[in-house]
């Protein structure tokens, strides 16, 4: 019997006793597995060999895995620093807390959305307990980081670790898991005859070559078979993903109801983001924990100077005979400080303003779709990033069921007709209510936005002289309700769900 090389190889190096992987053939023939695999096949085909196949998973920590395996995960570290400051006899402010473990940048956020969850301590108004009978050694993560801190890749079958510390450990970013399909070779008996009676090299030729047909010698050469059945690398066509199709169905939307789109700065001053909402200086919301300030620059260089008299008086003296304003510091150092935008309401404080465009007159429709930023704790509806769909009216004498019509006629574009609002309070609203809608999977309520009639505080100062509706929507949440996703993170972030996202039909 005659045979190519690569495949007198294989079965030189191969077994009637025992199974041996691809991997091993390509070591011990020093020919590539690709070609071990095509080899392997085609032997395969002759009744030459037996294949079995099977899928091997294996976990390994990310880099970031293994920066905590070797200095402890945030919240340990949080809750040894909690402890030292005497938080297990009584609250001890965050910032002193979080100052003393050494934390910084995203670890801060990482070490206080797991600090309650793995029964640490509490977090509440900014200040901090620890739970003295809470056991850093009896963390499951932290363990099973110290596991595989040593190894490349383990099989999950070989650790001693249960799979929901290995699917927290995945969904923190910390471990990775790999499938493989390993392909074992045996050989038959023919096999076994056909090497005991001596197999010889068949010179073969895998291509046509200009030299090969100038001199005439393919007719006498042998060619090579190609096994059009064996595995080849598997491609996949890039697509737009399902967020930024679903964003421009929403523009197509609006502009199809009349709309205007904005634009606007990602990093703004928190005049435009807060304080042209009327939007107290001291409010929660404006602390260093719910926005993301920028190191450099730190402020932004020109405010207009009436507008910027006209907000302060509004926040400190109020609008109108009856307004009272809040009575607090107001400091336009504060107002100059830049950030990520928090919401996309700062482009309409730009518009309505006439900063952005010059003066508009009613009645106008503007909206946008856009990305925003805020210092959230990572859950399945909330993210750090998001897109925002914001939008709002100026006309004469609107009222709440324009409002409420104008959200019924939008949802309805896209197949939502059970919408509910709920009364709600917003510095720069009233009224004000928020949207409800039902997720088509749970059954549960699923809040989708938030929205009302801007005050008169904050339009006075803009310079605007009638009524303005506006609403800030959640694209990711409108998702939810169309496909059925229940963790925005499945189609958003690090850890989205690529195969899912190739398989989610698109719906018109």
């Amino acid at each position: 019997m005659q045979l190519p090389a690569q495949q007198v190889a294989v079965l030189e190096a191969a077994s009637a006793d025992e199974a041996t992987s691809v991997d091993a053939l390509a070591a011990a023939t020093e020919v590539p597995p690709e070609t071990v695999t095509g080899a392997v096949f085609e032997l395969e085909d002759e009744g030459l060999v037996a294949v079995s196949e099977r899928v091997d998973e294996t976990v390994a920590l990310t880099d970031e895995g293994r920066e905590y395996a070797g200095d402890a995960l945030p919240e340990v570290r949080l809750y040894e620093a909690a402890l030292e400051a005497g938080a297990d006899d009584e609250p001890v402010s965050m910032g002193q807390v979080i100052g003393a473990s050494g934390l910084e940048g995203g670890a801060v956020d990482i070490a206080l959305s797991n600090y309650a969850r793995k029964g640490y301590g509490v977090i509440d108004s900014g200040a901090i307990t620890a739970d003295s009978d809470a056991d850093p050694a009896a963390d499951t993560e932290a363990n099973a980081l110290a596991e595989l801190a040593d190894v490349d890749a383990a099989p999950v079958d070989s650790v001693d670790i249960d799979s929901d510390t290995l699917d927290q450990l995945e969904r923190r970013g910390l471990l990775e898991r790999r499938e493989s399909t390993v392909r074992e070779v045996t050989l038959t008996e023919l096999a076994v005859t056909e090497l005991m009676a001596g197999i010889e090299t068949a010179e073969t030729v895998g291509q046509v070559t200009p030299e090969l047909l100038t001199s005439g010698e393919w007719e006498d050469v042998e060619f090579a078979e190609y096994n059009v059945e064996a595995d080849a690398e598997q491609f996949e066509g890039g697509k737009v993903h399902i967020l930024r199709q679903t964003a421009e169905r929403v523009k197509d939307v609006l502009v199809g109801m009349g709309f205007q789109e904005m634009e606007g700065p990602h990093v703004d001053a928190d005049f435009w983001i807060n304080d042209c909402l009327f939007m107290p200086q001291d409010h929660p919301a404006r602390t260093h924990w719910d926005r993301f300030a920028l190191e450099q620059p730190t402020h932004i260089d020109e405010l207009p100077e009436d507008l910027v008299d006209r907000v302060e008086r509004a926040h400190k003296e109020g609008v109108g005979p009856d307004g009272e304003g809040y009575h607090s510091p107001w400091d336009e150092d504060f107002a100059r400080a830049l950030a990520l935008r928090g919401h996309t309401t700062s482009l309409s404080t730009r518009y309505l303003s006439g900063e952005e465009i010059g003066e508009l007159e009613p009645p106008q429709r503007y909206f946008s779709v856009e990305k925003v930023y805020r210092n959230d704790t990572l859950d399945p509806t909330h993210l750090l990033e998001f897109f925002q769909i914001e939008g709002w009216v100026m006309a004469e004498d609107l009222s709440v069921r324009d409002l409420m019509g104008t959200f019924e006629e939008f949802y309805s574009q896209f197949g939502i007709t059970d919408i509910q609002f709920k009364p709600h309070y917003n510095p720069y609203t009233e009224p004000s209510f928020e949207l409800f809608g039902t997720h088509p999977t749970t059954g549960e309520l699923v809040e989708i936005g938030n929205s009302g009639i801007f005050r008169e505080e904050m339009l006075e100062p803009l310079g605007v002289e009638c009524d303005v509706m506006a609403w800030g929507l959640a694209l990711e949440r409108l998702l939810m309700l169309m496909y059925g996703f229940e963790d925005i993170r499945d189609i958003h972030g690090t850890l989205c769900d690529l195969e899912l996202l190739r398989e989610t039909e698109v719906t018109y």
